[in-house]
């Protein structure tokens, strides 16, 4: 795993000790000496991780740390911050600033390429999400980003997997009124329990009798439906080599007992707060390729999709041998439905027929609005002679029962050209063609019928 750190400390030694460390890892690293130059560096360079000393002149760390996680274009970079003082308050001052995480001087280097590999992880992943989300055209990522996410500030649902009832019930305590926390005491009871309900977090404790933590932390992150779900370790002191073990593992965070109850609210909101913005990003780039391939006024996919998918489903049938069939249907003299009715009218017709066209065609038929009042539907494993009963049917549930909208019963037909697929040289642009002409025939043949191309 590859990736450019940015190492900021204001004296050159530790500069340069940061820098041998992760050059021999194989990382990629950019340094600055002052706030000033790293901000500059993350607007203009791409950066996955920020190791930021705190003590430095003019811009210390923690106001760096807040002006990186301020700016959305630089707030999806980690940021590992390092200092000589080890004090609680000093972590909780730069958590609260933003950091998603923070070292003590000297810093362990196994702690130190752990963290890093696991803060570049997540930093793939986001990556991932802002660069679907920016290619898309419905949808700009500075806009996106500068979106606060929903229900940011509400308590987070947190499961804690915890063997010892005194143990549990401390953290309960700790965590009363930051989150709604779920105790469980057996590791598979727990591991069931955060793949069926919606949980923002786990916290798993080390305090098992007869069963390895880290086991559990595994199988959670090997799960599909966990896969993103953070995961926290409460360890005991001098349990280093499973904290270390853990990381690379795949944990997000850890606090080791005594357990401080700021630097674990801390901890916490950083984890919530990371999935909340990738989980925002995940919907918004879900929603937006939606959007791209939905027809707005029927539901129903648009011409984009039709284009991409029907050679699919064109090339598995040739493959496997299996017939396709395909219908397109217009609705006969709909532009007089505008004229006499309006717009309005003619856009709840649309929608009408729509709908039951979906009624009277399989969930694996791909139906789509190919533009205007044309409508076409794929039908997979469906030869010539079913194709042209379905679409019989489909032109008969619109002729038979007229449309009513806005207290007014609409009579519409529905003239329907059905096409199947030849074996040999045959294209989607035949059957396209085919179906086309099938169509043309039924509208100049008398409208409100079906005309089937042979095979």
């Amino acid at each position: 795993m590859t990736a450019r750190i940015l190492v900021v400390d204001d004296i050159p030694a530790n500069v340069k000790l940061l820098e041998v460390r992760l050059l021999a890892e194989y990382f990629d690293v950019v340094t600055a000496t002052n706030g000033a130059d790293a901000l500059e560096i993350c607007e203009n360079g791409k950066v996955d991780v920020v190791l930021l000393d705190v003590m430095m002149p003019e811009l210390d760390g923690f106001e760096v740390c807040r002006r990186i996680k301020a700016d959305p274009l630089t707030s999806h970079i980690p940021v590992v911050m390092i200092t000589a003082l080890d004090q609680v308050s000093d972590r909780i001052r730069g958590l609260e600033a933003g950091a998603d995480d923070f070292l003590t001087k000297p810093v362990n280097d196994l702690q130190l390429m752990t963290r890093v590999r696991s803060l570049v992880r997540l930093k793939m992943l986001t990556d991932e999400l802002r660069l679907r989300a920016s290619t898309t055209r419905n949808i700009g990522i500075e806009e996106l980003l500068s979106r606060k996410a929903p229900e940011s500030d509400s308590i987070a649902k947190v499961l804690l997997i915890d063997e010892q009832q005194a143990s549990g019930a401390r953290v309960k305590k700790l965590l009363r009124g930051t989150a709604d926390l779920d105790v469980v005491k057996d590791p598979q009871e727990g591991f069931f329990q955060a793949a069926e309900e919606p949980y923002e977090c786990v916290i798993v404790s080390t305090n098992f009798v007869d069963f390895d933590p880290l086991r559990l932390c595994s199988q959670i992150r090997s799960l599909d439906r966990t896969r993103f779900l953070p995961i926290m370790l409460i360890a005991n002191e001098g349990e280093d080599d499973r904290i270390i073990r853990g990381l690379e593992l795949g944990i997000n965070d850890y606090v080791t007992r005594p357990i401080d109850q700021q630097e674990l609210t801390a901890r916490l909101r950083t984890q919530v707060r990371r999935k909340r913005y990738n989980d925002h990003l995940r919907a918004s780039v879900t929603q937006t390729i939606e959007m791209a391939v939905t027809d707005a006024l029927t539901g129903l996919h648009n011409r984009r999709y039709l284009d991409s998918h029907l050679q699919t489903l064109f090339d598995r049938a040739m493959a496997r041998r299996r017939p396709l069939s395909l219908m397109i249907t217009d609705l006969d003299r709909f532009k007089s439905v505008n004229d006499t009715f309006g717009h309005d009218v003619g856009d709840e017709v649309l929608r009408e027929f729509a709908r039951r066209l979906r009624k009277n065609v399989r969930g694996i038929d791909l139906a789509c609005r190919f533009g205007g009042e044309e409508f076409v539907v794929v039908m997979p494993d469906t030869d010539a002679e079913i194709a042209e009963k379905v679409a019989e049917r489909v032109r008969a549930e619109i002729a038979d029962m007229p449309f009513v909208v806005g207290g007014k019963k609409i009579p519409i037909t529905v003239s329907v050209g059905v096409s199947s697929l030849k074996r040999g040289t045959d294209s989607v642009t035949d059957l396209m063609k085919r179906a086309d002409l099938a169509l043309y025939e039924a509208k100049t043949g008398g409208r409100n019928r079906v005309v089937a191309k042979a095979a």
